[in-house]
């Protein structure tokens, strides 16, 4: 049995160094911008995706182009790769052109000194854990093209003192803005059906929130260890709120609740003092 298990884990470990030496040798071509080298996959006729540095990382400001050769054929950039600029540590700065229409997940997930970043409104998916851990982050708009933030998007970007989140939104995914504990104040649009689980937890800095009457449910631990929210306002259409949902909210002195909810899970409110 002990034969087995070191052969199965050998086994485990060759496949993992295939995986890993394929997706390092994964990109097309490269091309310059502004004096940096870009890596590329290319996704269809005559268009393709930034993808991850394979040499590297990328480093210091970078400019994506609209439109990019290699050798004699014209490719226009229509997307930032799955992982594309995750771990790039030395990554101040992106400059994303108007022909992107999707942002992929984990595409700049780490890179922790990003301070600027602006998305074009031509974008109109961004993946999951897109911006996780961008600590340096310190603003967000989020074009009307988007539909949904998605799990993890921006955990962890505690620098992050403001975000617009525009009409066209209609969920916020599980853990989306947790641990952004720079964030004093978030406007939910009334597009907006559900906030999920942990969706804004541990936003220590965080004093007030409305819940627009869009919201049907508000997910478990969706505020909790918020310390310093102080009021809320619950909208009528809001039928369930979760388990924990405000939990340790310690400066929580007033809340409205409407009539339509008939569901609120056990904890809810517990350690608001």
């Amino acid at each position: 049995m002990k034969k087995r298990t070191i052969l199965w884990q050998r086994f485990l470990l060759v496949m993992l160094a295939l995986s890993v030496s394929i997706y390092a040798s994964a990109y097309d071509f490269t091309a310059t911008s502004n004096g940096k080298t870009i890596y590329y996959n290319i996704t269809g006729t005559n268009t393709c995706e930034v993808t991850k540095n394979t040499a590297g990382s990328y480093s210091g400001g970078i400019v994506i182009p609209s439109t990019v050769m290699n050798g004699s054929t014209q490719y226009t950039v229509t997307g930032i790769g799955n992982y594309a600029f995750s771990g790039c540590s030395g990554l101040t700065s992106i400059t994303i052109p108007n022909s992107v229409t999707s942002i992929g997940e984990f595409a700049f997930e780490n890179c922790r000194v990003l301070t600027s970043l602006t998305i074009p409104n031509s974008v109109t998916s961004i993946g999951i854990y897109a911006f996780e851990n961008c600590k340096a982050l310190t603003s967000i708009v989020i074009p009307n093209s988007v539909t949904s933030i998605g799990i993890y998007t921006f955990y962890g970007c505690e620098c992050l003192t403001s975000v617009t989140i525009p009409n066209s939104v209609t969920s916020i995914g599980d853990r989306s803005f947790q641990y952004c504990t720079g964030l004093t104040k978030i406007t939910i649009p009334n597009s907006i059906t559900s906030i999920g689980e942990f969706a804004f937890a541990d936003c220590t800095g965080l004093t007030t929130i409305t819940i627009p009457n869009s919201i049907i449910s508000i997910g478990k631990y969706a505020f909790s260890n918020c310390k310093e929210l102080k009021s809320l306002t619950i909208g009528n259409s809001v039928t369930s709120i979760g388990k924990n949902a405000f939990s340790y909210c310690e400066n929580l002195t007033s809340v409205t609740i409407p009539k339509s909810v008939t569901s609120i899970g056990e904890y809810a409110f517990s350690n608001c003092i």
